[in-house]
């Protein structure tokens, strides 16, 4: 995989709490010569050490701080500190204002609070932060999910290959914009209820973005992920599938030169090479 490409693997999408084959929310961005674990919910550490081991991954970014998203940072820091891996520490952390004493909350046993900045590199995310990780920028939109600071994520390629993450969010304005005839929009769709987008609502902002594909994921209880995709492409005319556990979807060169002749975006999905 080339600098201009991008690779999203599914890690989970499980909500609220993992099943059985499927982790919660969780995804591994490679591209630019980097790798990304971009949410950590319950049972991704695990997935994520199916493709690449700790010591390989050069940040992590998290969404909000529900459990279903951020869970396994804290068995990542006992990997990090206690485990004897061969890794580089501190591994750059961005995420949510108050990440780091969230984190250390939980970990302290005693008087002392525990090292989480010994494990994790932690900046905080803001509205319209960007950061630069290798090849790859990374850029941050707060977006609206029940009054708890939470944002979503666009990765952009050097090649302009892009792909944007809505961590879980109600349809919003940061988070159109954000997604702005991205290539690969990923969406969450877990129903119809305050702070979330249903399947309909993701296929609406992809639809309102021009983005070239759609994936839902984290679908909620009560609708499959055939439904969620059926409601979805409902209303949006371009490709539409599911975030299945060990999918894989490329975003390459091929897309940025097939978008900008002012035709939809293309990707492939494969599946993980694991599986």
């Amino acid at each position: 995989m080339g600098s201009e490409s991008l690779r999203i693997t599914v890690l989970g999408s499980a909500t609220p709490f993992p099943r059985p084959g499927n982790a919660c929310s969780g995804y591994l961005v490679e591209g630019g010569g980097v790798r990304l674990w971009v949410d950590a919910g319950t049972g991704t550490l695990a997935e994520l050490q199916r493709y690449v081991t700790l010591g390989e991954v050069d940040a992590v970014w998290i969404s909000h701080l529900h459990a279903d998203h951020s869970a396994d940072l804290l068995t990542a820091y006992y990997a990090l500190l206690y485990a004897g891996l061969d890794v580089p520490l501190p591994v750059p952390l961005f995420g949510p204002p108050g990440i780091a004493d969230r984190l250390a909350g939980f970990l302290t046993n005693g008087p002392a609070r525990s090292p989480v900045e010994k494990a994790f590199g932690v900046e905080e995310l803001y509205d319209g932060h960007v950061v630069r990780v290798g090849g790859l920028t990374l850029r941050s939109r707060a977006v609206e999910h029940g009054g708890l600071p939470a944002f979503a994520l666009r990765v952009e390629a050097e090649g302009g290959a892009s792909l944007v993450y809505s961590g879980d969010c109600e349809p919003c304005p940061g988070l159109v914009e954000l997604a702005r005839e991205c290539d690969l929009l990923i969406c969450e769709a877990d129903g119809d209820v305050p702070g979330h987008h249903s399947a309909a609502q993701a296929g609406r902002s992809a639809a309102e973005a021009r983005v070239g594909r759609l994936v839902v994921t984290h679908v909620g209880p009560g609708v499959g992920p055939a439904d969620a995709v059926a409601r979805a492409a409902a209303e949006f005319a371009g490709d539409v599938v599911h975030a299945d556990p060990g999918a894989r979807f490329e975003v390459d060169v091929v897309t940025v030169v097939t978008r900008r002749s002012r035709t939809p975006g293309r990707t492939t999905t494969s599946p993980a090479s694991s599986r």
